[in-house]
């Protein structure tokens, strides 16, 4: 069999040679997804074809759902703005590689709502990217080292986060390796239901099958996830809250404090600075409370510190000990040398 000396770019498309319509139409709308204004004429010197093909290419990203509009005149051409909703996006291979990649570390982030989403994301894209692409995404996740900031823990594997992800999506049940608190690692066989971001880790909550019960799995002890390719009927999790069932499992382990906090600084600014770990209700126009179940005086006075603003300590009593303590120490710091 004669070797081709022309291969496929990333559209289908073999250069110097006939172009497929659904080929030439993706390559159409890559085109168009920068949002900007681009010619008619530019747009057909890049695809090759006439005026007239062009337009019946642009209606039919139309009857795609795609809202391409038209501007007549000498600065007229064609432009995708963007939509009330996410159309498919067509990612060359460079963009694919820096999305994995940038997918991955933001999994490992500690803005809040933004580790979640990403895993989520992060499994949809591994599904449909090419093995080519996969190497190169791998090896560049490799090559780079992250700089933490606060509590230092072992890391999760992307490929553990990628193949959980994918099987709680598709309610696949999986074998893995977990490495108990005795420190014995053991097969374990589950239903994945999701995975949650509690700081400084992440679990999987899942439905243990040889213990018939819910369980939840530390990731960085988790190793050689293998899917079963058999699929299993959703549970409803104990209390309807994945991200509450985990809390609630650790409580046991640790002090608990339900922090309550009046801020003299509005709502929306108090959550923008505490995130999804606090729980923030209006107190009027310049004032709210600030609700924190945590098992670290240390993290709610950081939490309150936070804020930037004035604040006064409801409950526990213990925190304003705490928050004395933390003062005497911060003055201390900031006499003069010597003193």
């Amino acid at each position: 069999m004669p070797v081709p000396d022309r291969f496929p770019d990333e559209f289908g498309r073999i250069p110097g040679g006939p172009v497929s319509t659904s080929a030439r139409t993706l390559q159409l709308l890559s085109l168009l997804q920068s949002h900007r204004l681009v010619a008619g004429a530019e747009l057909a010197a890049r695809l090759e074809v006439s005026l007239r093909t062009l337009r019946r290419d642009v209606d039919r990203l139309r009857e795609l759902g795609y809202p391409v509009q038209a501007h007549r005149g000498g600065a007229g051409g064609y432009r995708l703005p963007p939509g009330a909703s996410l159309p498919p996006l067509v990612l060359d291979d460079d963009e694919a590689v820096a999305l994995v990649v940038g997918l991955q570390a933001a999994a490992d982030s500690a803005v809040a709502g933004t580790a979640e989403a990403s895993v989520r994301a992060l499994a949809k894209v591994t599904a449909v990217l090419p093995a080519r692409l996969r190497r190169r995404a791998d090896a560049l996740g490799e090559a780079s080292v992250p700089v933490r900031w606060g509590e230092q823990v072992a890391g999760v594997d992307p490929a553990v986060l990628t193949a959980l992800a994918q099987a709680c999506r598709a309610r696949e049940r999986v074998g893995f390796e977990h490495t108990g608190a005795s420190g014995a690692p053991a097969r374990r066989c589950a239903d994945p239901h999701r995975l949650v971001r509690t700081d400084p880790h992440w679990y999987l909550l899942a439905h243990d099958v040889d213990r018939h019960d819910w369980r939840v799995f530390r990731l960085d002890r988790v190793r050689d996830v293998r899917p079963t390719g058999r699929a299993f009927a959703p549970r409803e999790v104990p209390g309807g809250d994945a991200a509450e069932f985990v809390r609630r499992r650790f409580d046991g382990a640790s002090p608990h404090h339900e922090v309550h906090a009046l801020v003299d600084a509005p709502a929306a600014a108090v959550r923008r600075a505490v995130g999804r770990w606090g729980r923030v209700e209006e107190a009027g126009p310049d004032r709210c409370e600030l609700r924190v179940a945590t098992g670290s005086l240390d993290w709610a006075a950081f939490a309150l510190l936070r804020t930037g603003a004035p604040f006064e300590v409801l409950q526990p009593p213990e925190l304003r000990e705490h928050l004395a303590a933390w003062g005497a120490r911060l003055s201390g710091g900031a006499a003069p040398a010597g003193r």
